[in-house]
């Protein structure tokens, strides 16, 4: 099929083709997609193929192919997905594999390769997905992944990889899913891994010991860190584990000596941080006035208090949340009113803020201007019930705010997923999501311009105090250019467990994937579940999870979330089959969000439906009484 040098893909997935791979196809130079998956198909892939200069996907998974991945991949510039899991591939990872950087997914799990993870790794940076678990991988974890700075999900599980865990992994300010389970690991686990915000984490079955870190040391995190009997923690979440002790192994003299050590160096640092305060004192009686000149700030509503108002607000006891953009303060203003003041943090080398969650004056504006700029530029000229509203922006060579409308009761995730969970009622949830699709199809349909929010998840959708919803977060907006929404990115914007099939090969800014994260969001709602959890198994989602249940109507029932009555769970699949057609892996299958408002206003509860109609003949009575 090659003799004529145009094939442009081969597309083959989930049939029943036995034998090898034609070695003629390693040189067809204009294959653009290679993929054979689901097959029975077996032999050495020939070397050309993972070098096709023009392939952005080469997916063989779940075959029964043998041999090496060759050092031919460093020809690979534009392959974008690698997908090799679930066959008998062998050897070592070519060092030539960080040449190829326009990868952003390599699932090679479930295979037999061994030796070290390639020390090069860390140039792929637009890797998003990488999957080498169950292989037999060993040698320790490179330092250099961590400069693979987009990347949302790493599974190394099921090796033989030894050494520490790099604290580096800790300045991944996009990853969510880190699984390093069933390796020999060993050393304390790094604090800086509880910065992360993880949807899994799995440490289990290792070697680790020491202390686990306080903010790790919760009920919900029980299950990833068992199989390392070295571990101790220091609270009674985590019940499982011995609690630690101090080292009694130490001679009295040297504890003594410890104890000296510490209480001077605290003397010392009392007085430099006393000295530095009084310092820094003077200078703002100095020249505070010129500090005041340079503030630019910018009002989208009308204002009832002063930017000193907002800075001084701005310190370790209001701090009400943190992620990978900036700090969340919580302002309360003299005349009674809440705020909520986002602080976007300068951009380091490893893509965090160069200074400390702690420090009360706020960072340089930096290398997240572009963040920063794109949330102003969104939220200042929206004005919609259902998205967050933006007061003002304050900025000046010092700092870079947002200042809010406060919502009191956190986020869907939140009222969901964590201990502040509460219970949500059906006919709340449904509100949330109409509220929510009402917000998003505004974006999509009621600006001038189409603002895709790129980042829609149920952690940035906030709830008032009548748990109304609120869209919100919009540093990874776009707005639809005029030129027909040609727009694209080289880095996967979002989060991992809602973003959309597409993103990972053609990196298309569009609606559609917006609407393909709500479906997720739906499901959500239905299920009480996470996207992403060990329950789905080995590589599925909630989406696939859901979809794998609908042969039945008990199997489909079975997914709603148990809290919810059983008199009401029609209603709930209603919805549930709207985040199906949400979720189609097609962009073209899904519906615009308009059409998802239209249909969930189809899919109101009989109950609050028949409020509505009793609503709507007593006015009319009272229309007829006048």
């Amino acid at each position: 099929m090659c003799n004529k040098g145009t094939m442009r893909g081969v597309l083959m997935v989930q049939n029943r083709l036995t034998g090898e791979i034609p070695a003629t196809y390693g040189n067809c130079t204009t294959l653009k997609r290679f993929r054979v998956n689901n097959n029975s198909l077996s032999g050495v892939v020939p070397a050309g193929i993972w070098g096709l200069p023009v392939v952005d996907i080469v997916d063989i998974a779940y075959n029964r192919f043998e041999g090496p991945i060759t050092s031919d991949i460093k020809n690979a510039k534009v392959m974008g997905i690698l997908s090799v899991g679930y066959n008998r591939v062998s050897g070592e990872l070519p060092e030539e594999i960080s040449e190829a950087t326009s990868l952003v997914k390599i699932e090679l799990n479930d295979n037999q390769i061994s030796g070290e993870i390639p020390h090069g790794i860390g140039e792929l940076k637009r890797l998003n997905v990488l999957k080498f678990h169950n292989n037999m991988l060993s040698g320790s974890i490179p330092d250099s992944l961590s400069s693979c700075v987009s990347i949302s999900d790493i599974n190394l599980a099921g090796n033989s990889l030894s050494g520490k865990i790099p604290s580096c992994l800790g300045s991944l300010a996009t990853l969510n899913s880190l699984n390093l389970s069933r390796n020999e690991l060993s050393g304390k686990i790094p604090e800086s891994l509880s910065t992360l915000k993880l949807n899994l984490f799995d440490l289990s079955y290792n070697r680790l010991t020491g202390p686990i870190p306080q903010t790790l040391s919760i009920e919900a995190y029980n299950g990833s860190l068992v199989g390392n009997p070295g571990l101790c923690s220091s609270t009674v979440e985590l019940r499982s584990f011995k609690r630690c002790r101090p080292d009694s192994g130490m001679s009295k003299d040297v504890r003594v000596l410890i104890v000296c050590l510490a209480l001077g160096t605290t003397i010392l640092l009392a007085l430099l941080v006393f000295f530095l305060y009084l310092k820094r004192t003077e200078r703002r009686h100095g020249d505070r006035s010129l500090k005041e000149e340079s503030w630019d700030v910018k009002s989208f509503h009308l204002l009832t208090f002063t930017e000193d108002e907002i800075l001084d607000s701005i310190k370790q006891e209001n701090l009400i949340g943190k992620g990978g953009s900036g700090n969340v303060y919580k302002v309360m203003l003299s005349n009674g009113v809440e705020l909520a003041v986002k602080h976007i943090w300068n951009t380091g080398c490893n893509g965090r803020g160069g200074q400390s969650s702690s420090a009360p004056i706020l960072s340089k504006r930096g290398g997240k201007a572009k963040e920063f700029d794109a949330e102003v530029q969104t939220l200042s000229s929206i004005r919609h019930v259902n998205v967050v509203k933006l007061y003002c922006s304050i900025t000046s060579e010092d700092s870079s705010l947002l200042v809010y409308e406060y919502l009191p009761n956190g986020s869907l995730w939140d009222r969901l997923h964590t201990s502040r969970k509460v219970e949500l009622d059906w006919d709340t949830r449904y509100e949330i999501a109409v509220g929510a699709a009402k917000g998003l199809e505004y974006l999509h349909h009621g600006c001038e311009k189409p603002v895709i929010h790129r980042d829609v998840k149920s952690s940035n959708i906030l709830l008032d105090e009548y748990l109304k919803p609120r869209i919100s977060d919009f540093g990874l907006a776009k707005i639809v250019q005029a030129n027909g929404g040609k727009d694209s990115t080289h880095v996967i914007a979002g989060t991992h467990g809602y973003i959309a099939p597409e993103y990972g090969y053609t990196y298309k800014v569009n609606e559609k994937s917006d609407v393909y994260s709500f479906g997720v969001v739906l499901m959500e709602l239905v299920s009480g579940k996470r996207p992403i959890d060990p329950e789905y198994g080995e590589n599925k989602d909630i989406v696939s999870w859901i979809c794998s249940k609908m042969q039945s109507k008990e199997s489909v029932l079975s997914i709603v979330d148990p809290r919810i009555p059983d008199g009401l769970k029609e209603d709930a699949v209603k919805v549930l089959r709207i985040g199906i057609l949400c979720t189609a892996t097609l962009p073209a299958l899904r519906p615009t969000m308009r059409s998802v408002v239209l249909m969930l206003q189809e899919a109101e509860p009989c109950r609050l439906r028949l409020v509505g109609i009793a609503i709507g003949m007593h006015g009319d009575q009272k229309k007829e009484d006048q």
